[in-house]
């Protein structure tokens, strides 16, 4: 058994807590620090039997925590990630990881000397339906690969607060691309390998506060295939995932973790409608089942601490995955196809 830290209280912290809370045999959460302690934080802490510490510093020297799990602003994942290997503590991070590729590289090179393990919180390269669609495309099922894309959406922004750090272009730039894009690129290149180079465009339509709402980007990988995202962050909630191959196309349908949904909804039911339309024949469609992602996510970063099992996601892939999300960044900015470093 795991013994964690949450770091970061808000919605998706505490939605994470509840993934294992009474629920797991690999992880618990024994301690928990955030920027406003409310006493709404304080309730839920009680509810869940974990202690709130004064400062993030003050966790990290509980000995008896074994491991952080970060949820917190974007730009604060690199040095957190940094101090806590320093204190021998394992570390999962929410996405996204890094918003540079140099500071991936800062955070993985601090975990490879402290020899500690470090998770991402991907969690949908664990559901039942990415993982089949992983193993489609590797049998040839679906021939060759020429296309894979996804659109992304959710109103969240609509009800931001001018003051609420997601409402900050430096922490959240390109709009929805760090709340929820940054996980189908990593589907992109879970399925498809590396990305070559990206062309983005990124503006504000319908929000109110001074951040973009509607964005898309383009992909090439190095392996040939083309690659599309959509991202909205002021319209309804929905996911759609798709791979295109000279055989047929698989395309994946659910939500996305929409703010104020319940709890169990957000974790359990991101996938729903599934087709495999082969180029030649009918077509196949079924209902994916529930599955705790966020769970899946966190127990097997425990099980990897624990010296039981790799993680899924190598960390090179995830220093890539930070270097895509900065070529995007700054393809926005330029208006510019860019390179991926």
């Amino acid at each position: 058994m795991i013994n964690a830290g949450i770091v970061g209280l808000g919605w998706w912290g505490r939605t994470l807590v509840e993934a294992v809370s009474g629920q797991s045999d690999t992880m618990r959460f024994v301690a928990g620090a955030t920027r406003t302690v409310t006493s709404d934080v304080e309730r839920f802490a009680g509810e869940h039997d974990f202690a709130l510490k004064e400062s993030y510093d003050d966790l990290l020297a509980d000995p008896n925590v074994d491991a952080v799990v970060l949820a917190t602003p974007h730009s604060m994942h690199v040095k957190q990630a940094v101090a806590a290997a320093a204190r021998g503590k394992h570390i999962f991070c929410e996405k996204p990881f890094a918003l540079t590729r140099a500071g991936a590289e800062e955070a993985v090179d601090a975990v490879r000397r402290a020899g500690v393990t470090l998770g991402l919180g991907y969690n949908r390269r664990w559901h039942p339906e990415m993982i089949a669609l992983r193993e489609r495309i590797a049998s040839g099922d679906l021939g060759v690969v020429l296309h894979i894309e996804a659109t992304m959406t959710f109103p969240n922004a609509l009800f931001l607060k001018p003051e609420a750090w997601r409402a900050n272009r430096e922490e959240t730039p390109c709009g929805g691309l760090t709340p929820m894009g940054v996980h189908a690129v990593d589907g992109m290149i879970d399925l498809c390998g590396e990305v070559e180079e990206v062309y983005c465009q990124s503006f504000r339509r319908a929000v109110e506060v001074d951040a973009d709402d509607t964005t898309s980007i383009l992909f090439r990988m190095k392996d040939g295939m083309s690659g599309y995202l959509g991202t909205m962050t002021a319209t309804g909630g929905g996911f759609s995932f798709q791979v295109y191959g000279s055989k047929g196309f698989v395309r994946l349908e659910g939500m996305t973790h929409v703010a104020g949904a319940p709890s169990e909804e957000r974790r359990t039911r991101l996938f729903g409608n599934c087709i495999f339309k082969p180029a030649k024949g009918p077509a196949e469609m079924w209902q994916a089942e529930p599955c705790d992602v966020s769970r899946a996510a966190l127990e097997s970063f425990a099980l990897a601490a624990q010296g039981e099992q790799p993680f899924l996601i190598p960390t090179d892939e995830m220093i890539h995955g930070a270097a895509v999300t900065e070529a995007i960044i700054k393809s926005a900015a330029s208006h510019q196809v860019t390179k991926v470093s």
